[in-house]
């Protein structure tokens, strides 16, 4: 007997097909087709229990106490908003061997250490490899639960044995429901496992923290659902070749979404670094020729940042652009616009700009300092010590403002940068000619900007 014909729809989209297929026609989803005949019935529910019906909010009551506990990191309380809230589930993201695992393991530790009872679920190391990791970090204590799990409903029991008060799971792509074929990692296995943990979250109460694995390009891995379902993401990122670590907040629910984490790896684990101002400053107290401070934000926060820049005749013919923590196009635009409207001769030059400490400038608040820095090393004239520069450069050669000019004002001035050249320099060459105002060094003459 034939089969009755049937159609084929994606879980993520709705896009349709008479046929399965492996991939999605419309929105790429690996793994998100399947076949509409077989999904399971659903009967909505017209009777709403006492206890669930709807309430106005004014008579809805909360707990002011316990809106947020702090988990003794003040850098990961920062991101979340105050601490971690009571029920809240929260996904954390970040490429392999970042350090989210050691992160979660000190939250771990910090809260057992007050009495907390945590449950620690690893679906990717065995427990003697995290007991391992938790020694040299100095997390061994008996109010922290480990378990090595890849099935959901084995760690709901453990769940339901050990009633924790703080959940952590590495990582919810590891982690598949019997109750759906496929693999773990894939669309459908992702889906029930995190609505599941999210669910008993709040049923229980219990904040969780889910690590979640990223793609080649650095997005989650898995459905965009499950950063709908989770009430909190953070992003964990870093450079391997540093010590330095980064964590944002790319939704929360409870807090801000523009706050950032500094953190710095190190062989007991990893570190908060509640004040980073001198990360990104090179440690001579000599002015050097080819260097200019900015003053950038990070979230909310402010940190200086040295730019470098290096200017070597060319004997090549393509000069080379060789940039290190700031964006190349950005740069080659800034060496245009300082041939054109400041009159310096760079296209017969090898240019290299660099910044300190591995921190990468992203916003175009860097524009100044930079060009600053290329003129410096094209003179060979060194600024003041005490010179820092903020701005946007357009083609025109204009200087734009940027946003939080008072904080940025104020952070150069705790620092002892007592000349702040921005957006009141209404040109390139008017900046320029503020930066070498104050060169007492005459044995190279600085060009007419």
């Amino acid at each position: 007997m034939a089969r009755p014909s049937s159609s084929f729809r994606c879980t993520e989209c709705g896009w349709t097909s008479v046929k399965w297929v492996g991939r999605c026609g419309e929105c790429q989803q690996w793994g998100s087709v399947v076949d509409s005949a077989e999904a399971p019935a659903r009967v909505a529910a017209n009777r709403v229990s006492d206890s669930r019906a709807a309430k106005p909010i004014t008579e809805i009551s909360f707990d002011h106490d316990v809106s947020h506990w702090h988990t003794g990191i003040e850098e990961f309380d920062r991101v979340l908003g105050g601490g971690i809230v009571p029920g809240a589930a929260i996904l954390l993201s970040g490429e392999p061997g970042v350090g989210k695992s050691t992160l979660l393991l000190e939250v771990a530790k910090r809260a057992a250490m007050i009495g907390r009872k945590v449950l620690y679920v690893s679906a990717e190391e065995s427990v003697s490899q995290v007991r391992l990791r938790a020694q040299r970090t100095g997390a061994v204590t008996p109010y922290l639960y480990l378990a090595s799990e890849t099935d959901l409903a084995t760690v709901l029991g453990q769940i339901d044995a050990v009633a924790p008060e703080l959940l952590i799971v590495d990582s919810v792509q590891t982690v598949s429901s019997s109750l759906n074929d496929g693999l773990a990692g894939q669309p459908a296995q992702v889906r029930e496992v995190a609505a599941t943990l999210v669910k008993v979250a709040k049923e229980r109460n219990l904040p969780t923290l889910l690590v979640g694995h990223v793609t080649k390009d650095g997005s989650i891995a898995g459905p965009r659902l499950l950063e709908h379902l989770v009430d909190v993401v953070c992003h964990f990122e870093g450079d391997r070749q540093t010590n330095l670590r980064f964590v944002r907040a790319l939704k929360n629910r409870f807090g801000p979404t523009d706050e950032v984490g500094c953190f710095e790896m190190t062989g007991e684990g990893i570190e908060e670094v509640t004040d980073p101002s001198g990360l990104f400053l090179s440690r001579t107290t000599m002015p050097v020729s080819g260097t200019c401070v900015t003053i950038s934000l990070e979230g909310r926060r402010a940190l200086p940042v040295e730019v470098q820049a290096l200017i070597v005749k060319s004997s090549a013919p393509q000069p080379r652009r060789v940039v290190n923590g700031v964006d190349a196009s950005r740069v080659a635009m800034l060496l245009a616009v300082l041939e054109r409207r400041a009159a310096l001769k760079l296209s017969e030059y090898d240019v290299y700009v660099s910044t300190v400490g591995g921190i990468r400038l992203n916003e175009p608040g860097a524009d100044l300092a930079i060009a600053i820095a290329i003129a410096s090393a094209y003179t060979d004239k060194a600024l003041a010590v005490n010179i820092a520069a903020v701005g946007e450069i357009s083609l025109a050669g204009e200087i734009r403002s940027v946003t939080s000019p008072v904080q940025r004002a104020n952070e150069a001035e705790r620092l002892g940068f007592t000349t702040l050249i921005d957006a009141e320099a209404i040109h390139v060459r008017e900046a320029l000619r503020l930066a070498f105002a104050t060169v007492t060094d005459e044995r190279v003459a600085v060009p007419q900007f």
